[in-house]
């Protein structure tokens, strides 16, 4: 049986963008929470400092993975958020140590 895939994004948004960024976020999360694949996908922004977002997402599977990273909102996501990031988004599947 397969083991879940932990991953965690963090989005930096421009100065400028960071409701348009927070708000596109929020639907993401809420699309991609929906997926057959998800099992918890949590948005956080950070308090320190404000326009810095992290996902951290839970997938049944690297295939489930796979299958939201072709997903039309993800892809629509993508496409929206470029001109309104301060840098690219830093994504980090995860595995156990130990």
């Amino acid at each position: 049986m397969p083991s879940e895939l932990k991953v965690v994004a963090t989005i930096t948004a421009k100065p400028e963008s960071v409701d348009t960024i927070r708000t596109g976020l929020a639907t993401l999360a809420e699309e991609s929470s929906k997926e057959s694949g998800n099992v918890s996908y949590e948005l956080f922004e950070s308090a320190s400092e404000p326009g810095t977002f992290v996902t951290i997402e839970v997938w049944g599977s690297q295939e489930d993975l796979d299958a939201h990273m072709q997903t039309p909102h993800l892809q629509k996501a993508l496409g929206e958020f470029g001109a309104h990031l301060a840098s690219a988004p830093s994504i980090h599947p995860l595995r156990v140590v130990g």
